[in-house]
């Protein structure tokens, strides 16, 4: 009688083959990647990451698991930041050459992380739910340690697949990375339960996701602050990046932003105009008429606008206050600066060989300010968060600033491209404002502009590549902060210690490993 099938093993034994594993898992790592903005297949995504992790499961030699997992890492990040070419060719002819560089070191670099967990996983779990499990854990671990390593990274994490659906709201109570982790230990479910059960772990795995649905439609309807009125004008002047800085074109964008400003409202009169990141193609310096040209343009509303300026020598990317009277009343300075882009690492152990930031102004790159620090706006308008572009994206430096009244996010997303970069930008400034209980406004170079209430909601919006502005009622915060803004990420940190603590104690019964090293 012939021996019947083993579907597991004979899956196993074809695992371990180098190359065609190796490509199998990239794919399954693209399509977790739909679920990032723009597509946002969360579902397709889920369903991905739950295979991986039964095919993981086969894989016993941690060398053979770290490869595996990297390939997934590869797939991953190339398929959710493949606008990080975008940049080069801003000016192709200089830097266009460097792009395919940049893409291969930033997908194969960012993806060390996941195989560092999926190896890890596989040296310390004994049997195939238990390296499930682990995996589930310490996915989620370096995910986070990639959001803060060498001054961190935390874009397209695992946890945004989330962003736009009701669980999103789990970042209320653990920010980013407790959607991480709750993702991860939902796809290991089905692995856990065995292919005998496999139907039961889907299910449950599916429970498990659909948990945190009631908390977020709770927190839609929690109370809201009482606030005095206030309008607020978003500017996006719709400057391409290849174009802003040409001399020829810097008078036509800078007065482009002045009409949108001074432009005769629908409704009540703006109390204040914000510009975007850099949106005016000239350094701010007492006396050269920029301000009395802003202010005028603002017909007696408060303007707050993105500009570069010089302290000394140091080149700054700032947000300035510019009061109806031209006075300069405040400005900050940007401080967590994009790495190659804003400042070259070790340019000053380089000098003059130094080579130049994509994005840099002057010398050899910008300076950071100083810390996050929230700026008063007066009556009406309160007390707010101001940052700029990238800042948005680290949830853990935002809450270790005052919780504002609300937080107005300045960007330039033509860096970014057409295709994802600018949605997921916009998509993580949704998850800020969960994370804070209070609204969030940006105003982008050539958008996505948008006005996004305290429980996450896109109220309104500029599409990408439109010209225009929004005038809008500033949307008051929750009167209670989220406990997130309390505990932090210590919460998430705290958990994952402890399920790795009980998965170390657990000891499940010696297996046999195949010769192959491709199966238990």
């Amino acid at each position: 009688m012939p021996k019947p099938i083993d579907l597991t093993e004979r899956m196993a034994g074809w695992l371990a083959g180098r190359w065609s594993s190796f490509a199998l898992f990239a794919l399954l790592g693209a399509l977790v990647g739909t679920g990032q903005a723009p597509l946002g297949f969360v579902w397709l995504a889920v369903a991905a990451l739950a295979l991986a992790f039964a095919l993981f499961a086969l894989v016993p030699q941690p060398k053979a698991a770290a490869w595996r997992g990297w390939a997934m890492g590869v797939g991953y990040v190339a398929a959710t930041m493949f606008w990080i070419v975008e940049p080069f060719f801003v000016d192709p002819l200089r830097h266009g050459w460097m792009a395919p560089f940049a893409l291969a070191a930033h997908a194969g670099g960012f993806a060390l992380f996941w195989g560092l967990a999926y190896g890890a996983a596989a040296a310390l779990g004994r049997g195939r739910w238990h390296r499930a499990l682990w995996a589930a854990v310490l996915l989620a671990a370096t995910e986070m340690l990639r959001a803060h390593l060498w001054t961190g990274f935390p874009w397209a994490l695992l946890g945004h697949i989330w962003i736009g659906q009701p669980q999103m709201h789990l970042a209320a109570l653990g920010g980013p990375h407790a959607l991480t982790l709750f993702t991860t230990l939902a796809v290991a479910l089905p692995t856990v339960f065995g292919l005998r059960r496999a139907a039961l772990g889907v299910i449950t795995a599916i429970a498990l996701l659909a948990l945190p649905v009631p908390y977020g439609l709770w927190r839609l309807g929690q109370e809201l602050e009482v606030r005095a009125p206030a309008t607020v004008r978003l500017v996006q002047p719709n400057a391409p990046q290849h174009l802003k800085w040409q001399p020829e074109m810097r008078e036509t964008f800078f007065n482009r932003g002045l009409a949108l400003s001074a432009e005769v409202p629908e409704g009540p009169q703006p109390d204040l105009v914000v510009w975007p990141e850099t949106s005016v193609a000239y350094f701010l310096a007492p006396g050269n008429g920029t301000a009395e040209v802003l202010a005028d343009a603002a017909r007696g509303a408060m303007v707050v606008v993105g500009i570069q300026r010089l302290e000394g020598d140091d080149a700054r990317n700032s947000l300035a206050v510019v009061t109806p009277g031209a006075d300069v009343t405040d400005i900050y300075n940007k401080s967590h600066l994009v790495p190659f882009g804003e400042y070259m690492p070790g340019a000053s152990w380089l000098g003059r060989w130094a080579p130049k930031g994509l994005a840099e102004a002057a010398l050899s790159g910008f300076v950071p300010g100083n810390g996050l620090r929230l700026i008063d706006l007066g009556e009406g308008l309160g007390e707010v968060l101001p940052l700029i572009c990238y800042e948005a994206i680290f949830a853990e430096e935002i809450i270790a600033a005052p919780r504002p009244d609300w937080v107005l996010h300045i960007t330039n997303d033509a860096w970014f491209g057409t295709l994802s970069g600018p949605y997921q930008h916009l998509a993580q400034a949704r998850l800020r404002a969960v994370e804070q209980g209070v609204p969030v406004l940006r105003s982008a170079n050539t958008g996505v502009s948008a006005v996004i209430d305290a429980q996450g909601r896109v109220l309104d919006s500029l599409a990408l590549g439109e010209t225009g502005f929004i005038d809008v009622a500033l949307p008051p915060r929750l009167a209670a902060a989220p406990p997130y803004r309390i505990w932090g990420d210590w919460g998430v940190m705290g958990l994952l210690i402890l399920l790795g603590l009980v998965l170390a104690a657990i000891r499940p019964r010696a297996v046999q490993v195949d010769p192959r090293g491709a199966t238990d």
